[in-house]
């Protein structure tokens, strides 16, 4: 089975990380993931990790840009294809 996981990442304007944070967390798929992740960073950025069945090029569904005044620029997005898993997912190793 091949695993995609895409990247969403946005920084925050001035003041509008709780904001950004609650729009991402509010946001439907298109499908259900095998797993979706939110992360928080310094500098007010945001992260969303969605793991999905199937290569990097399907038509997994992302989330959109979010509304340009809780923004400081355009959203960054990748894809990784999954080359396997370390660990027992509770260490970090």
């Amino acid at each position: 089975m091949t695993v995609t996981t895409l990247m969403w990442e946005a920084r925050a304007a001035a003041g509008r990380g709780p904001g950004l944070l609650a729009w991402a967390r509010a946001q439907p798929l298109e499908g259900t993931p095998l797993r979706r992740e939110t992360f928080t960073a310094t500098e007010d950025r945001v992260l969303v990790l969605t793991w999905w069945e199937g290569a990097p090029d399907a038509g997994h569904p992302e989330l959109p840009e979010p509304p340009g005044d809780l923004v400081t620029r355009a959203v960054h997005r990748w894809r990784f294809a999954s080359v396997g898993v370390e660990g027992d997912g509770r260490t970090g190793a």
